[in-house]
């Protein structure tokens, strides 16, 4: 049976209040007349009946168009169009999409120098999903289909291979493309032919026509979804989830497999390709971290490619690196484990929900779902990814070469390079300066990798430590054969330093031996130098704090840590098999419960009576000032005092409510409508059509480990939004790789926080260079799509959120320059992170310094995203389409509701007021073409509607004046 939750209903209707108005009064007009006319004798009836049906049907029209300026303004606005792409930003697109595809694939294997193979060689290309690869991923991450695409085979054969058609032809007539999915639907169809399939004469075609085999096995993610575990479980409890089609009665997946697994007719395809072929190429087609340990450790396999979802052009990169046009140059962003489930977050990754919430179930206003809270436990703490498995092996838990197959930073060139370790200088600021010189030492041209890291001293039982830690990279320019290039890497000792949650509530340098290598991934050293820390340092003072914070850090997060079992190093990882188990629990504390906030617990009035004594704010002065006129303007300048005064409360709550999407005008301070746009890989106007070229995914930039070619990226953005009228940029997202199976993890960059922020804060600053804010999102915690929008309640505990889940956002915000956040679904401990005062006011504004605004992800009526509770704990505007009430802020006459709207708007304003709308000075005003046609609908309709009620009452008063006129003189 559907619940309905009737607040959520009476919301809708008080935010569409002035249009039911209108409508009543249009109708009631009609109305008035049709029962007037009703008093008469059915001959005098007829005259007027027909009139006033035409105005009432008038009425109607005319309170529907006036809708358009309520509930539906939003949408027409988005609707109302936007520029579409020069030629000349097409192809700059194109080219950059080419470069980050040619140095963001990864060359895994390559036994007896396989590749490059000959110029216009023929090739075998096996596998379906060689005729339907995967570009990028689904949901708001999701490619413009407006533009064309360079498929994985276009890319072969414009590189000049020629390509097996028998092989083509039985993939196309098997299932010709991947089913249609929506926006936010997952694309996990795995249709493989099965043994059947490879008759006597498809496998007499491989053999005849070349003696290289190209194997392509493709894995797909996107949003709202996480790849499924354990494949045959979730298909017989969600039978609507397909993910495979063949014809075959043998299971795809064996019980208990995963989606990263390789499937069955997988098996029996690389086996085709062994039996057939001499040479096998394996091109591995995915953003997540596949489980490759059967095929790197098969001698018959010969190379293995990973080649990250590229974009829309980007496949061309996989001909131009297999024929050694271009010589791959990409690193490993993530760790390849053997099992993926070694992993220590692996029991406590997924949808967990709390079995005594029920009284805090919502129901969706759009939906109609009903959910329950839902919780995630970080029980692995700082130790995610290469950090767990370089420090469980130097604490001689895990065997190492049985437990990793590829390292983090780990990839194969054409060429070979030395490099050496020249210096390591500790100056007496604290600036640390590592140089190196890396020389090509093979035969051909290419670019190569410098990464160095660092090993603090740990204490057992101390402050927790990973064994490895990477600190700073580059990468090098194209080097010629013998040809050498000196490269610097410079980071500050802070850099180094751990955060104590226990004891110093504070950064803390510990004094020690530090050592500082140089290696070609994070488990091989190449050189290394130690630096001694005389003295502990604690960032616990504001001369003295860590990273250039403004303030210094502490504790925020206690109430995050949810009493759980976090993993330790502390006696070689004692407690390894209690904090890495499933969920014992499923219900929360009391304690906590009481703490847990949602839309049914949230107490306005309370929050106002917890408030100090707040002065009303001055509203709707007059005082001549334009959003023009702040454009370079610091934050702190009186002149926005001046500007803010000029607004209305009305104005403040309509700015803050309908943030979907841009950012609506405000009349009295000149601020015009301005677009805001989806998405990490291109920049998509889902409600126009209107998209750019698709670039290929952030881990395809993190593999790059380049930082030139990031910056490109967010200047390739900046440059799409002036020609499509943009000046919002609904990324970069920088959630952690946590786990591969999240299902979002193709939006996102690494497992490493600092790989992830330096690329981040890149493209960030490239795309403001042109005037272009980034929403760096989805701070913070939400690194997996299960039940993120069912008020998931993440715990962790201070150190790993500092360390690991907010670095990599303190980078974005710190270097990059980031103007706006785009806060997450799920909650931090027991509050909505959206509307958690310590990340958004203490952490993000006081600690970090941040100005500008921040933003919810969609503001979907998923019963806890409250404007009201929002903007009194830091957070400025909602991503709303729709009015539902709760979007507004609901107190308009408390000065500390307003006085908060007050900030929130000054937060806006100062964001789109330093965007490239406003360079210029003051634009003018342009009316959307839809407003017009409004206007003059209601227009007519009006005096239509008027015109016509006037004729039916006159007709009315006429008759019945010639009624009672015979009935006075009957003879006449």
């Amino acid at each position: 049976m559907l619940s309905i939750n009737w607040d959520d209903v009476i919301n809708v209707l008080v935010s569409l209040r002035t249009q039911l108005i209108i409508i009543g009064v249009a109708l009631a007009l009609a109305i008035i007349v049709t029962i007037a006319a009703h008093w008469l004798r059915r001959p005098e009836r007829k005259l007027v009946r027909s009139t006033t049906w035409v105005a009432a049907v008038v009425a109607v029209a005319l309170a529907v168009t006036a809708m358009m300026y309520g509930g539906l303004k939003t949408i027409l606005d988005l609707s109302s169009g936007s520029g579409v792409l020069s030629a000349q930003t097409s192809a700059m697109a194109e080219e950059l999409g080419n470069a980050i595809a040619d140095e963001g694939m990864v060359l895994l294997k390559n036994d007896n120098a396989t590749l490059p193979l000959e110029d216009g060689s023929a090739l075998n290309v096996l596998g379906w999903a060689s005729t339907n690869p995967v570009y990028g991923g689904t949901g708001s991450g999701s490619l413009s289909a407006e533009n064309p695409t360079t498929s994985l085979l276009d890319g072969l054969t414009n590189a000049g291979f020629t390509l097996n058609s028998t092989l083509t032809d039985l993939y196309t007539g098997y299932r010709d493309a991947r089913p249609e999915v929506g926006m936010f639907a997952a694309d996990w169809s795995l249709p493989e032919p099965t043994a059947e399939a490879y008759t006597e004469d498809v496998l007499s075609s491989i053999r005849s026509y070349s003696d290289t085999s190209v194997v392509v096995i493709s894995r797909s993610g996107g949003e709202g979804f996480d790849l499924p575990q354990d494949v045959n479980a979730e298909i017989a409890a969600n039978p609507a989830f397909s993910y495979t089609n063949n014809s075959s009665s043998e299971p795809d997946f064996d019980d208990g497999q995963g989606y990263l697994e390789l499937t069955n007719p997988e098996k029996h395809l690389i086996e085709v390709a062994t039996q057939n072929s001499e040479k096998v190429v394996v091109v591995i087609n995915a953003a997540n971290a596949f489980q490759l340990g059967e095929l790197a450790d098969n001698p018959e396999i010969d190379a293995i490619i990973w080649a990250l979802p590229p974009g829309q052009v980007g496949f061309n990169a996989l001909g131009r690196i297999l024929d050694g046009e271009v010589n791959p140059s990409g690193r490993t962003p993530d760790t390849f484990a053997y099992d993926i489930a070694s992993s220590p977050a692996a029991n406590n990754f997924g949808a967990f929900t709390y079995t005594n919430m029920e009284e805090f179930a919502q129901t969706s206003v759009f939906t109609g779902a009903t959910t329950r809270p839902g919780f995630v436990s970080y029980n692995e703490g700082i130790y995610v990814g290469y950090r767990w498995y370089e420090t469980a092996a130097a604490e001689g838990v895990i065997d190492y070469d049985s437990s990793v197959v590829y390292p983090f930073g780990y990839g194969l060139s054409y060429t070979t390079f030395d490099q050496e370790l020249v210096d390591v200088e500790h100056a007496a600021d604290g600036e640390i300066t590592v140089t190196v010189n890396v020389t090509n030492t093979g035969d051909v041209a290419g670019k190569d990798v410098v990464e160095a890291y660092y090993t603090p001293p740990y204490t057992n039982g101390g402050i927790e430590k990973a064994a490895v830690n990477l600190v700073e990279y580059t990468k090098t320019g194209l080097l010629e054969p013998g040809q050498s290039e000196t490269v610097t890497l410079t980071f500050e000792q802070d850099d180094m330093a751990s955060y104590d949650e226990n004891g110093a509530k504070a950064y803390v340098l510990e004094a020690g031996d530090y050592v500082i290598s140089l290696r070609s991934d994070s488990h091989t050293q190449i050189a290394a130098q130690t630096l001694t820390v005389a003295q502990t340092v604690t960032y616990d003072t504001a001369d003295n704090t860590h990273d250039g914070d403004v303030a210094p850090a502490t504790n925020v997060f206690d109430d995050a840590d949810g009493a759980v079992t976090y993993l330790s190093r502390a006696d070689s990882f004692a407690n390894y098999a209690v904090a890495t188990a499933a969920p014992a629990s499923f219900e929360l504390s009391e304690a906590l419960k009481a703490t847990f906030i949602n839309n049914d617990t949230y107490d306005a009035a309370a929050a106002d009576a917890a408030a100090d004594d707040v002065t009303m704010p001055t509203t709707g002065a007059d005082n001549g000032l334009v959003l023009g006129d702040m454009y370079g303007l610091a934050y702190d300048d009186p002149t926005w005092d001046q500007l803010l005064d000029q607004l209305t409360v009305g104005e403040m709550n309509n700015l803050i409510a309908n943030g979907g999407y841009g950012s609506v005008a405000i009349g009295s301070v000149g601020k015009l409508r301005v677009s805001d746009v989806d998405g990490p890989a291109a920049l998509n106007n889902n409600f126009t059509g209107v998209g750019s070229i698709g670039l290929p995914v952030s881990v395809a930039v993190a593999a790059t480990w380049n930082k030139d070619l990031a910056h490109d990226f967010g200047t390739a953005i900046g440059t799409m939004a002036h020609d499509m009228d943009v000046a919002g940029w609904y990324a970069p997202a920088t959630n952690t790789h946590r786990y591969a199976y999240a299902g979002r993890n193709f939006e996102y960059f690494s497992e490493d926080p600092l790989l992830a922020g330096t690329q981040v804060a890149q493209e960030i600053r490239g795309a403001s260079e042109l005037g272009v804010y980034a929403f760096i999102k989805h701070f913070a915690l939400n690194d997996q799509e299960s039940k993120r929008t069912d008020m998931l309640m993440t715990w962790s505990n201070e150190q790993a959120i500092r360390e690991i889940y907010l670095r990599s956002f303190e980078i974005g915000i710190k270097e990059g320059g980031a103007g706006a956040v785009m806060t997450a679904f799920n909650y931090i401990g027991t509050v909505y992170a959206g509307a958690h005062p310590g990340l958004l006011q203490t952490v993000l504004r006081q600690e970090w310094g941040f100005t500008g605004m921040t933003l919810t992800d969609y503001f979907g009526g998923y019963g806890y995203q409250n404007a009201d509770q929002l903007v009194r704990n830091g957070g400025d505007m909602m991503l709303a389409t729709t009015d539902i009430g709760v979007n507004f802020v609901q107190v308009t006459n408390s000065p500390v509701a307003v006085t908060a709207m007050r900030e929130a708007s000054h937060n806006i304003l100062y964001t789109v007021a330093n965007s490239w709308i406003y360079a210029n000075g003051q634009p003018e005003a342009e009316r959307a073409r839809w407003e017009y046609i409004t206007w003059t609908v209601l227009g007519v309709g009006a005096v239509l509607l008027i015109g016509l009620e006037v004729i039916a009452v006159r007709r009315f008063l006429a008759r019945r004046g010639e009624v009672t006129a015979a009935r006075k003189d009957p003879v006449s």
